[in-house]
């Protein structure tokens, strides 16, 4: 399993911006992040110069959004309902945005509940509970 560190994440979604602005051919997975940049207009000003945002930090306690980490849920979300993992996250996702009219906010309800889950999983050195997972979803119908 690959994974990137901060560095390489963040400039797989400047290159992607960078290749979309200059009309060049993208791989599948730039495709599939370029169009949740395009859902995120407020991001894109932010790719527009990696020189200054690369190491940028951003705050949670100054009210800031990390946008890499935002959009890198996005794919991982993205993925999940493409192969249906965990099992039965297709059916909520479907169930959400029924129930709320809007594909792109019942992503967002999916990308709340996986990152509380990953958040829960890193406090307990364990791995991700696929169980809180799709209950966390459940609660999102509820209210």
């Amino acid at each position: 399993m690959f994974t990137p560190s901060r560095d390489q994440a963040r400039q797989f979604f400047f290159e992607t911006w960078r290749k979309y602005r200059a009309g060049e051919t993208l791989s599948g997975l730039e495709s599939v992040a370029l169009q949740i940049i395009l859902l995120h207009p407020e991001y894109q000003a932010l790719f527009d110069d990696p020189e200054r945002n690369l190491d940028r930090d951003f705050i949670p306690e100054h009210g800031e959004i990390n946008p890499f980490l935002h959009l890198s849920l996005h794919l991982a979300i993205e993925e999940q309902l493409a192969i249906d993992q965990p099992p039965g996250i297709r059916a909520q996702f479907e169930r959400i945005a029924a129930a709320t009219g809007s594909e792109h906010g019942a992503k967002h309800a999916l990308l709340e509940c996986l990152a509380e889950t990953i958040w829960q999983a890193q406090r307990a050195n364990a791995a991700p509970d696929q169980a809180l997972y799709l209950e966390c979803l459940e609660q999102k119908l509820r209210t």
